[in-house]
């Protein structure tokens, strides 16, 4: 069965209406599901319609291409855990980079054995080729950090800065070479720097700003998209490349601007530097010691709270203790206690983390705001329960110039009136900063594996408090 140019036209066109769709509904975990299912359906269209178009000839290597891919991504959707869900985006916009630089070096063979290159078709196939490169290489180094297989640190050397710039001058005018003169050599160089451009872009990056890399690498991996759009004909193509990269691009603005960080800085690996800031108020806080709490103190403030916010963090992703907050949730609101969940924009390892980890254990929706709706609250709340987070509650942001997340919007949890950290020790965060939050006097930590301890906060409200 083979449609008509007219129709698959019109497919495409309701796909890139449900993909807007799809987006218009990931911006709410209230639509999220609605939005997911969008997305689903405009692409179950869009191959539907690619695979029945004219330009399809044999159906051998397609249906055995589609096979391998979803034995291999079932595999992944089951075995995956949610605190590893960053890396597996990282590793699959390599997929999509690698997906981008094959088919520009195949459509360039293809094409030249044909005799069909022209200026256009060769500045097309130079940018799928580019961008994709660094797509690639540069995602598997952040997959890399994320999984722990190469340190999170930031690899910074004297000069990095100028030897980025030299090669993608270079880069750029071996694209300029090949688009003009057809040299193959001109091809492999710039193919080759481009892999190195994505290396060397990545690794001065910190883990502290590794979500928003991940984000703008999915920018980069939908200009890719659009690119070989360009080098195939296919308008679906680049509709959705240009949609996945603009939207990427709004959401690493987004995140900078939670994190008081410039995109250019993180872009390119610290570029500018941190200000500098007067004496750390982190030595005289180690001063003051840390309390340290059980499960049954926390209990006994939480009982007899008007409100009590919970504040999710990467530790409760890593222990999978969303279940037992949400139990917990259930028993305090039988006690008379307003319970609220905090979420920071950048709290876990990509944007969304928190939100999906907490509709997955069916926390009502409207139990959950954003930093700029609960922030108000904090001063007001009588008991506030951090679970791993870190970074995003650390008062240093607000009182320490000299720290290097001076600046950050963050969560105001220490402006309540009581406050419990579940933490497994005094490690810092993610972003290597102290929290000065843990030396302050109202606040305790009660020292476990999250799951445990929420359990346990279960297990002692159950049976009665005090």
């Amino acid at each position: 069965m083979e449609i008509s140019a007219n129709a698959q036209a019109l497919a495409y066109l309701v796909s890139a209406v449900l993909f807007i769709l799809g987006l218009k509904g990931l911006t709410h975990p209230a639509s999220a599901r609605k939005g997911n299912f969008f997305g689903m359906a405009g692409m179950a269209i869009a191959i539907g319609a690619t695979l029945l178009g004219s330009e399809v000839q044999s159906y051998g290597f397609i249906i055995a291409g589609v096979a391998a891919g979803a034995v291999i991504g079932s595999v992944l959707a089951a075995r995956v855990q949610m605190t590893a869900m960053p890396q597996l985006v990282a590793a699959l916009h390599s997929f999509v980079g690698m997906a981008a630089v094959l088919v520009a070096l195949g459509t360039y063979l293809n094409k030249a054995q044909a005799g069909l290159l022209n200026p256009v078709l060769m500045g097309e196939l130079s940018a799928g080729i580019v961008i994709g490169a660094i797509t690639f290489s540069g995602s598997v180094i952040a997959f890399g950090k994320l999984q722990g297989l190469i340190s999170g640190a930031p690899v910074i050397f004297k000069g990095q800065h100028a030897l980025n710039a030299v090669l993608g001058l270079i880069t750029v005018g071996l694209a300029v070479v090949f688009a003009t003169t057809e040299a193959s050599w001109a091809l492999v160089l710039m193919t080759l720097l481009a892999f190195v451009l994505g290396f060397t872009l990545i690794i001065p990056i910190g883990g502290a700003d590794m979500p928003v890399i991940i984000s703008m690498l999915n920018s980069y991996s939908g200009w890719a998209a659009a690119a070989t759009g360009f080098t195939l004909g296919n308008n679906l193509l680049i509709i959705v490349g240009a949609l996945v990269g603009f939207s990427g691009a709004i959401l690493s603005y987004i995140m900078c601007r939670a994190m008081n960080r410039s995109i250019i800085n993180v872009v390119f690996g610290g570029f500018g530097g941190d200000s500098e800031g007067g004496p750390s108020a982190l030595a005289q806080a180690a001063e003051k010691g840390v309390k340290a709490a059980s499960v049954e103190d926390a209990i006994y403030w939480m009982e007899d709270a008007n409100r009590v916010i919970i504040v999710p963090g990467y530790g409760m992703a890593v222990a999978q203790a969303q279940h037992a907050l949400k139990e917990l949730m259930e028993l305090l609101e039988e006690h008379g206690v307003e319970v609220k969940f905090a979420i920071h924009p950048v709290a876990g390892r990509m944007p969304g983390h928190m939100n999906v980890l907490l509709a997955e254990a069916d926390i009502p929706y409207d139990h959950v705001l954003e930093m700029d709706e609960i922030n108000p609250e904090f001063a007001t709340t009588d008991v506030v329960l951090v679970v791993g987070a870190n970074d995003v509650t650390n008062p240093a942001a607000k009182t320490d110039p000299s720290s290097p997340i001076y600046g950050m919007p963050i969560l105001d949890v220490a402006k309540a009136r009581n406050i419990y950290v579940i933490k497994r020790s005094m490690r810092p965060g993610y972003s290597g900063v102290e929290n000065l939050l843990y030396y302050q006097d109202n606040c305790s930590l009660i020292f476990g594996d999250a799951k445990d301890v929420c359990e346990g906060l279960v297990t002692a409200l159950k049976g009665g408090g005090h």
